[in-house]
């Protein structure tokens, strides 16, 4: 169990005029053997954040660390990464049982037979029979593809998966399997998990803590029965709000916004908004509320507590009446 620690990381995309800039000052934990939903719209910088952590996306700016020390370079990989569609990225020319193999350390598990062991003993973790190993990717089933994808992060031995949109491409009933796996291998193996989703049924499933971002920034981040139940950044609602199903449980957010709230559009994240990025469509914010300033003007930071809320007007956000 490893702690990993984003400090103040920023990654950009392109130079000049035309860059963009994808994740923007980002401090962010996974705390040691937790699990930790991050939530968002798409664009909003979640699986950049992820492949930065891996070294697949160079950080323009800031630290990744895992247990207060650099990530490594050479040997062994601390870090590996679960992507979203697992066809794509398992080799088609290579049975499963070589995409395995070809993960493990050097050294972990000497010569043939034991690599064969090892390979069988992985495939049993993530609920695949061990004969599997002779078959091509083309000859198993979505999900069966994706627990192969899990058994191969898994061969690594790290100390922290990345799971990067796991269930998205998966049809809803195999979705639900898969998460039970991810449960289990959590429980059994005490990983320290990033599990990056935009679905908020499936984290709050799966998830310890929650962290939401919007426009390459983290806005809101605490405990996940905390984060869900009492909602603190206006973003974190509408997100709430959106997912909401007849009959369902959790906050109670308000059926109609505010006429210019509903009419505003996103922001362009060629050119986020000065301050706070998100009050160009916030209900709490000076598109309501005229004399708020501030959030034009101030980037807004989250305290020290547990569940944290990057907003001036925390309570109002609470409560969008309340003015």
């Amino acid at each position: 169990m490893s702690e990993l620690t984003f400090e103040d990381v920023t990654v950009r995309y392109g130079s000049g005029r035309r860059a963009l800039t994808a994740v923007d000052g980002v401090h962010l934990t996974v705390p040691s053997g937790a699990v930790v939903g991050l939530v968002g719209e798409s664009g909003s910088g979640k699986s950049t954040l992820a492949r930065a952590a891996v070294g697949l996306t160079p950080v323009a700016a800031g630290r990744i660390l895992l247990d207060g020390r650099p990530l490594p370079r050479g040997g062994r990989r601390p870090l590996q990464m679960v992507f979203q569609d697992p066809y794509s990225s398992l080799d088609p020319r290579m049975t499963i049982g070589s995409s395995i193999a070809e993960a493990i350390p050097r050294g972990a598990a000497p010569g043939a037979a034991g690599r064969r062991d090892e390979v069988a003993r992985l495939l049993e973790l993530v609920d695949l029979p061990a004969d599997r190993a002779g078959c091509h990717p083309a000859e198993l089933s979505g999900g069966q593809r994706q627990r192969v994808a899990l058994a191969r992060a898994l061969a690594g031995r790290p100390d922290v998966v990345i799971a990067d949109e796991i269930t998205s491409a998966l049809d809803v009933s195999i979705q639900g399997t898969v998460l039970n796996l991810v449960r289990d291998l959590h429980r059994d193996l005490r990983l320290s998990m990033l599990f990056i989703t935009h679905d908020l049924a499936v984290v709050r499933y799966v998830s310890d803590y929650i962290a939401v971002m919007y426009l390459g920034r983290i806005v809101e981040y605490g405990p996940a029965e905390s984060v869900l139940a009492d909602p603190r950044h206006p973003y974190t609602r509408e997100l709430l709000a959106a997912a909401r199903r007849p009959g369902g449980g959790g906050p109670q957010v308000a059926d109609t916004v505010p006429a210019q709230v509903a009419d505003a559009e996103p922001a362009d994240p060629h050119h986020p908004p000065t301050g706070c990025r998100f009050h160009p469509r916030c209900p709490a914010g000076p598109l309501v509320h005229p004399d708020r300033t501030v959030c034009r003007d101030t980037a807004p930071t989250g305290d020290g507590r547990p569940h944290r809320a990057a907003c001036h007007f925390v309570n109002s956000a609470a409560d969008p009446a309340a003015a």
